[in-house]
């Protein structure tokens, strides 16, 4: 499959210097500078989801989300600028100001919002307004289409690795939602030959569930890719840290806190609920006495400012989207 060109590629890398000592190199792989509408690692994805449905000749786009998807302003604004309408499900999601910022982007964007009251119902609702012509889009974008954009991902930062731009790592961190992109980044690892293992900081759901969900992908996208690996061997390469998951999804923790505040002065945005849970792992590592290793955190959270796509912000929510956020 040929994917779209929508990511501004290769996406920077820089080395934390404040956070490497002797032993302990720690890099930063910026996929939030992706796109300057709207980066993140959604850019990557879509990039295989909508070729594939274009080459299928879709007429419209299906997705779901909780009320402040990052997965779901990226598919509209990407979907609209390829001629695809959007229709996404929406169930409530904990009220933060990031949150509230992407809803009112997503509303912005032009999507058709149909919202729930809870993620169970998503399923039932989404098999509801499906019709002909229609190419659905999973949570988070996680299939093995979209997860074929983190394979390609891990050939880029080869080619960024033979010039000498980044040391050949032995770890990556990353964000564990929908699980594509960590499959990917594991896929990728395994193709490319790379020594490093994936670690994936859970944000979403149960770690063994989560451990399964990238399993599966990493398998399939791998042999889509036409490459292999056994099941076994891709477990080897995988660690699941659930540790910074707190109360449950879109639920913020302290320790994703102190990240936000620490991260700020390495000119590095998180957001409460992916990248903040994902670099406190990050600095628990650096915090150890005989950490040691090269280590690359994949930065997944759009550094695009959102001023741009939220219009009249003192405008109201539509009352049954705005009561989405709880």
């Amino acid at each position: 499959m040929t994917p779209l060109r929508l990511a501004h590629t290769p996406t920077p890398v820089r080395r934390l210097e404040a956070l490497c000592r002797d032993g302990f190199d720690l890099w930063l792989k910026d996929d939030g500078a992706s796109h300057p509408l709207y980066g993140g690692n959604k850019v990557r994805k879509l990039e295989y989801i909508l070729a594939d449905a274009l080459g299928r000749g879709a007429k419209r786009l299906v997705t779901s989300g909780a009320a402040g998807s990052h997965q779901v302003l990226a598919t509209a604004l990407f979907g609209r600028q390829n001629g695809l309408p959007v229709l996404a499900v929406v169930c409530p999601q904990r009220r933060t100001p990031h949150a509230e910022a992407m809803l009112r982007a997503t509303v912005g964007s032009g999507a058709q919002l149909v919202p729930v009251g809870s993620q169970p119902m998503v399923g039932v609702q989404t098999a509801r307004v499906l019709r002909r012509g229609d190419y659905l889009v999973p949570p988070g974008a996680s299939n093995v289409v979209g997860t074929l954009g983190y394979v390609a991902a891990v050939r880029e930062l080869v080619a960024q690795i033979r010039r000498g731009e980044v040391p050949d790592p032995d770890v990556i961190v990353v964000p564990l939602g929908s699980g594509g992109t960590a499959a990917g980044l594991l896929a990728g690892v395994a193709r490319e030959g790379l020594r490093a293992r994936v670690v994936a900081v859970e944000v979403a759901t149960h770690p063994r569930l989560g451990r399964a969900m990238v399993l599966a992908l990493a398998y399939a996208a791998l042999r889509r890719d036409g490459g292999a690996a056994s099941l076994s061997a891709l477990s080897r390469r995988l660690e699941v840290d659930g540790d910074h998951l707190g109360p449950g999804y879109g639920e913020p923790t302290s320790a994703g806190a102190r990240a936000m505040e620490d991260a700020s002065g390495l000119g590095v945005v998180l957001d409460p609920t992916y990248t903040a849970k994902t670099f406190a792992r990050v600095l628990e590592e650096a915090g150890r006495r005989h950490a040691s290793g090269k280590w690359i955190y994949w930065h997944t959270l759009s550094t695009a400012p959102l001023g741009p796509l939220l219009g009249d912000s003192a405008a109201s929510l539509p009352a049954k989207i705005g009561s989405l956020l709880v």
